[in-house]
């Protein structure tokens, strides 16, 4: 069978609840979830590059799906468009064009003081409380593309109401890539209100091979 990695998103963890939700449906439907914490044990020090290593270490080079929330469903596509071992994707609210994002909520000035100072306060949903942040994430983040292109089916859910990754990203992405598909939900970015559909379908899209 398969193997099938969750990929958590920014400032969270394998112990958030809809990873432990996902667990839990797969673990219905017999099969271990595989959950990666990409921080590497340094949130201080988190990069782009740094998880897509964790990713390709956790993987060793074996067929695998790969589920990824906000940050982590980024990540995933990053990781598909580079490793042809990667079978399917479901991506909720992946945050395509992250360092882009991030650049325009902060703006010049935001950007200036957090490379000044070398790290930026950021809340971290695991900690609890601010964290800092390491300027080398953004410095990192700017040499990965805005939209992976992928081969591979990709389910993709997105929030109407997502005010932090707007839903038009994943529009685009799904049309520019002939195997995903988008469902659109009454939601936000969070999607918590709509993760059992989603962790329904999962199972359904990588487990059974049907499309939903």
């Amino acid at each position: 069978m398969t193997r099938v990695l969750y990929l958590h998103g920014f400032a969270s963890s394998p112990a958030s609840r809809k990873a432990q939700l996902f667990r839990k449906r797969f673990a219905e439907a017999g099969v271990d979830l595989e959950i990666p914490y990409l921080e590497e044990g340094s949130f201080r020090n988190l990069t782009i590059g740094g998880q897509l290593r964790v990713i390709q270490q956790t993987l060793r080079g074996e067929p695998a799906d790969l589920i990824g929330s906000s940050l982590g469903g980024y990540l995933a596509a990053l990781c598909a468009a580079r490793h042809p071992e990667v079978r399917r994707l479901v991506l909720m609210a992946p945050a395509f064009g992250f360092a882009r994002r991030w650049a325009a909520a902060l703006g010049e000035k935001g950007l200036a003081e957090w490379r000044e100072a070398g790290t930026l306060d950021v809340y971290h949903y695991a900690a609890g409380g601010p964290t800092p942040l390491g300027w080398g994430l953004m410095e990192d983040a700017l040499r990965y593309e805005d939209e992976p292109k992928v081969e591979q089916p990709a389910l993709v859910w997105h929030g109407l109401q997502d005010d932090v990754v707007p839903v038009e990203a994943s529009r685009s992405f799904v049309a520019h890539n002939k195997h995903a598909l988008l469902v659109e939900a009454q939601s936000n970015h969070e999607l918590t209100d709509v993760a059992e559909r989603i962790a329904e379908d999962a199972v359904r899209f990588l487990l059974q091979g049907e499309d939903t």
